[in-house]
């Protein structure tokens, strides 16, 4: 036998056996004349291809779906059901403002791969509905202001809100009642819809992706657990500031102020993206001043100087409120940390 040839065989036997002693079936293949050699060679290298390309698309049909959603509170909602699968990708990272944000192309990018996006609705990212529409037309779109779990308050108009006992009551309608008004976005503030937006985007992960079905299950079990103990931890920290009054950067915390009773009394503005007027600030200022408010709120986004205006001459102190976690790392931890920030917050300068 040539030394070709053995140098052949030697790399047929390491290819298909490592490097240990080489089968009677492999040498059976190298005493074969060398046309025929050739041809064994050629049907083996074929062999290996085709198990590699079974094993590739194996391996692809176990792929975790691409996941995309917008804002970082849900995000860390969805990031928690999805923990030990894969990570979701995030539209608004950072500390950047949902209401003031401008899509980049990487952020493009993950809504053209997306087999799922989740999002609050036009009513909160006006942004991405057009990008959503353009570039995500393959995906399960989930708006999770008409997931009927979800219960929906109506947006308030800037400026002092005029406090009512029955205030919850009359704003606890779903979008189903609601139809014809404007409803207020920030529905993750309520531990409750939390629990919902959790156990719907198991629903809807379960539904895409079966094999991972039961990890999505389980992670959204453990997750309403953690938040039923938030909820009662929050509950117990800002019942003693129920009767404070206190003022808003914007009109972001009635979800939060509901839930556990909080006396906000009114807002600096309705949103940030649009500058309130000369009246609405003497307005505001006005109200400090008569209601003896505690504390006025600023967010970390936006320039302190209307806030120090609504306070300017009052005994009121400032604080800050971040209701999207603006400086927190994004994940699965977010969302307690930002709740339980807010609370400290809140009782940092309303206790005082």
């Amino acid at each position: 036998m040539s030394a070709n040839a053995s140098f052949d065989g030697l790399r047929m036997r390491t290819l298909l056996y490592g490097s240990g002693q080489m089968p009677f079936s492999l040498f059976l293949i190298l005493s074969l004349p060398k046309d025929a050699r050739s041809l064994c060679r050629a049907a083996l290298r074929a062999l290996v291809l085709f198990i590699g390309t079974l094993l590739s698309i194996g391996c692809a049909a176990a792929a975790p779906p691409e996941v995309v959603v917008s804002i970082k509170p849900i995000h860390s909602l969805v990031a928690a059901v999805m923990e030990g699968v894969a990570r979701p990708a995030l539209i608004v990272a950072g500390g950047a403002s949902p209401h003031l944000y401008t899509l980049r192309p990487s952020d493009a990018e993950h809504l053209a791969s997306a087999r799922i996006v989740f999002w609050i609705g036009p009513i909160f990212e006006s942004f991405l509905a057009k990008p959503l529409a353009a570039l995500a037309g393959g995906a399960e779109i989930v708006e999770l202001d008409r997931v009927p779990a979800i219960t929906l308050l109506p947006a308030r108009e800037g400026g002092p809100w005029e406090p009512h006992a029955d205030e919850p009551a009359q704003h606890r309608a779903n979008q189903h009642d609601a139809a014809d008004q404007e409803m207020d976005g920030h529905l993750w503030l309520d531990p409750a819809n939390a629990k919902a937006i959790a156990a719907i985007a198991a629903t809807r992960l379960a539904a895409i992706d079966p094999a991972n079905a039961a990890r999505y299950r389980v992670n959204a079990a453990g997750l309403a657990g953690r938040l039923d103990a938030l909820d009662a931890a929050l509950d117990e920290r800002l019942r003693p500031l129920r009767e404070r009054p206190f003022v808003v950067f914007h009109d972001a915390y009635q979800y939060l102020t509901h839930r556990y009773g909080l006396a906000a009394v009114g807002s600096v503005t309705v949103s940030p993206e649009r500058a309130p007027s000369a009246r609405r600030i003497a307005a505001i200022h006005a109200k400090v001043a008569a209601l003896k408010a505690h504390c006025v709120f600023r967010e970390p986004q936006f320039p302190p100087r209307l806030v120090d205006t609504v306070m300017a001459g009052t005994a009121a102190r400032s604080g800050v409120l971040d209701p999207e976690g603006s400086d927190l790392a994004a994940g699965p931890d977010l969302y307690v940390a930002l709740m339980s920030g807010l609370a400290d917050s809140l009782a940092n300068c309303l206790a005082r």
